[in-house]
C-alpha cells in the first residue's frame, strides 16, 4: 500500500480496506529499513504514530473523519511540536523538546493526521542542498550520490521514498519548490499568511510559507485544506476563509491563459530540463490551455534583493539564541560576552554564520540605505513585474530549477552557484505569491520540476491545472529504484 497516494488509501480507509494503524506499521517498517540510506528524518516517534493511528480508527470507526483522517505524514524539523525534539537541523537545538504545537501541526492533528515523526533539514533552513545540516546530509532517493535539494530535502526526500504519505515544509526562496523538483515529487508554496507561521522557527518573517509536499496535486489540495487558515496568534495571517481546493481540480483548462517566462528558459537552463519544461507544456496545450510569452523584466534582480533581504532579517531572528534562554550554551563561560560568543560560535553552523554576518553587516548604520532599503525597493518592482505578467494570463509558467540535482559536495565551497539554485523560485517569495512544482518528463533519468505560479491567494487555480495535467500523465508516479 505504500505506493498508493494520500487520496487513494483514504479512500482505501473508508471502504474498510485499511487500517491506520495497519498503514502506520508499514510506514514505520519502512523507515526503520530504508531511511539510512536517504538520512531523511532526525527522529521517529513511533510510538505515538501508533496511539495517534489507533484514535484515528475510532473516529473513523465512529463516522468522524475527513479525508487526512488516520494518513501518516511527516513534519519538517521547523515546526514545533510538543513534547518532541525540534532542532531546526541545528546543534544550537539539538536538545531543544518543544512545548508546544505550532498551529499547522495542530491543524493537521486536528484534522487527524498521524506524524511518524520529523524530518532533515538545512541548519534553519539557509540551504539549497540539505549539507548544511548538523545531522549530516540528506540524500536523493533517485541517485544517492545527488543531493535532494533544500531546505525542506529531508521531507521531499521521505515522500518521494514512500516513507510517509505526505510531509511540511517551509518555503522561504523555493525551500518547497526545489527539492520537489529534484526529488520528483509535488510541492506547493501557498501565499504569504495563507498558512500560519506560529510555532514555526522563523528564519526570514516577511518570505517564510509553509507548505505539503505530496505525490500529487490531489493530494496537495487535501493537505493545503488541512493545514490553511486564520490564526489570531500570527500577525501576518490572512483573515480569509479556506477555499475548497479538492472541489476546483475538475475543473477543465481549457481557454486558460498559462504565461511562460521568457527569461526564465534562456541562459543558465540545462538543454534536458528546457526539453522536459516544454513537453510538459505540450500537455497543457493539447487540454486546451493556451500558451503565451510573458516578462518579468526585473527577475534576475531577485537573487541579489532576496540575499540582502533573507540574511537581514535571519540575522535579527537568530540573536534570539543566546546561550541564555534556551538552545546551545557553551561551558563555564568566563562572563556574558564570552558566554554569547562561544555559544552562538558553537551552535551555528558555517552557512548560518554567513548569512548572519551579511544581514548584520546590510542593516549597519551607514549601509542599511545602501543595501537594505534598496533591496526593498527593487523587491516591489518584482512584484509589479508579476501584476503587469498576470494582466496577460492566468497562470505563469518556467522551470523550477536550472538544472537536475547535483552531486553531494560538488557546489559546497562555492556559495554563490549554490545560491543560483534558487534563481526561478526567489521572485515568488518576494512577492508573496503562490506556487507549486510538479514532475515534468524525466532528464537523464533524474526528476525535473515544472513551477506554476499564481495570482495572490489563488492556489485553487494552481492545483486544478497541475491536477489536469498530472490526469493525462504519469511522471508524478515515477518511483525511485529501490523504493518502488
Amino acid at each position: 500500500m505504500h505506493d498508493k497516494t494520500l487520496t487513494q488509501l483514504a479512500a482505501a480507509m473508508s471502504a474498510g480496506e485499511l487500517s491506520s494503524v495497519e498503514l502506520t506499521h508499514l510506514m514505520l517498517q519502512r523507515i526503520a529499513a530504508q531511511d539510512a540510506a536517504l538520512n531523511s528524518f532526525v527522529s521517529v516517534t513511533e510510538e505515538a504514530a501508533l496511539a495517534q493511528a489507533k484514535v484515528a480508527d475510532e473516529r473513523r470507526a465512529a463516522g468522524d473523519a475527513g479525508p487526512l483522517t488516520g494518513i501518516p505524514i511527516a513534519h519538517k524539523d521547523i515546526f514545533c511540536t510538543q513534547d518532541v525534539l525540534t532542532s531546526c537541523g541545528s546543534r544550537m537545538l539539538e536538545n531543544f523538546i518543544a512545548p508546544y504545537d505550532a498551529t499547522v501541526v495542530a491543524n493537521l492533528q486536528a484534522a487527524g493526521a498521524v506524524m511518524l515523526g520529523k524530518t532533515n533539514m538545512d541548519e534553519f533552513a539557509m540551504g539549497s542542498s540539505n549539507e548544511t545540516s548538523y545531522f549530516g546530509p540528506v540524500r536523493n532517493p533517485w541517485d544517492t550520490e545527488t543531493v535532494p535539494g533544500g531546505s525542506s530535502g529531508g521531507s521531499a526526500a521521505a515522500v518521494a521514498a514512500r516513507l510517509c504519505v505526505a510531509a511540511t515544509g517551509t518555503d522561504t526562496g523555493g525551500s518547497i519548490r526545489q527539492p520537489a523538483a529534484l526529488t520528483g515529487i509535488t510541492g506547493l508554496k501557498p501565499t504569504y499568511g495563507r498558512c500560519s507561521r506560529w510555532g514555526m522557527v522563523a528564519f526570514a518573517s516577511s518570505l517564510d510559507q509553509a507548505g505539503p509536499m505530496t505525490r500529487s496535486a490531489e493530494d496537495a489540495a487535501l493537505m493545503l485544506a488541512g493545514m490553511a487558515g486564520f490564526d489570531e496568534r500570527d500577525s501576518t495571517s490572512a483573515q480569509r476563509p479556506v477555499d475548497d481546493y479538492a472541489a476546483a481540480l475538475s475543473n477543465p483548462v481549457k481557454g486558460v491563459r498559462i504565461g511562460v517566462v521568457q527569461e526564465f528558459m534562456g541562459e543558465g537552463l540545462a538543454a534536458g530540463v528546457a526539453s522536459s519544461v516544454t513537453a510538459a507544456l505540450d500537455e497543457l496545450r493539447r487540454l486546451g490551455a493556451e500558451i503565451v510569452e510573458v516578462s518579468l523584466p526585473n527577475a534576475g534582480l531577485s537573487v541579489p534583493a532576496y540575499y540582502v533581504v533573507a540574511p537581514a532579517e535571519c540575522s535579527s531572528n537568530l540573536a534570539r539564541f543566546d546561550g541564555v534562554r534556551y538552545g546551545h550554551r557553551c561551558a563555564d563561560p568566563s562572563d556574558l560576552e564570552d558566554l554569547y560568543k562561544r555559544s552562538r560560535s558553537e551552535g551555528f553552523g558555517p552557512e548560518v554564520k554567513r548569512r548572519i554576518m551579511i544581514g548584520t553587516y546590510a542593516l549597519s548604520a551607514g549601509y542599511y540605505d545602501a543595501y537594505y532599503l534598496k533591496a526593498q525597493k527593487v523587491r516591489q518592482l518584482i512584484a509589479k513585474d508579476f501584476r503587469q505578467a498576470f494582466e496577460q494570463c492566468d497562470v505563469i509558467a518556467s522551470p523550477t530549477t536550472p538544472d537536475t540535482a547535483f552531486r553531494l559536495g560538488d557546489k559546497a565551497d562555492d556559495p554563490v552557484s549554490m545560491y543560483l539554485q534558487d534563481i526561478y523560485t526567489i521572485a515568488v517569495n518576494l512577492a508573496g505569491l503562490p506556487a507549486l512544482s510538479i514532475p515534468a518528463p524525466a532528464s537523464g533519468g533524474m526528476p525535473v520540476g515544472l513551477q506554476l505560479i499564481g495570482e495572490v491567494f489563488d492556489e485553487a487555480r494552481l492545483l486544478n491545472v497541475a491536477h489536469q495535467l498530472q490526469s493525462v500523465t504519469d511522471w508524478h508516479q515515477q518511483a525511485p529504484a529501490g523504493f518502488e
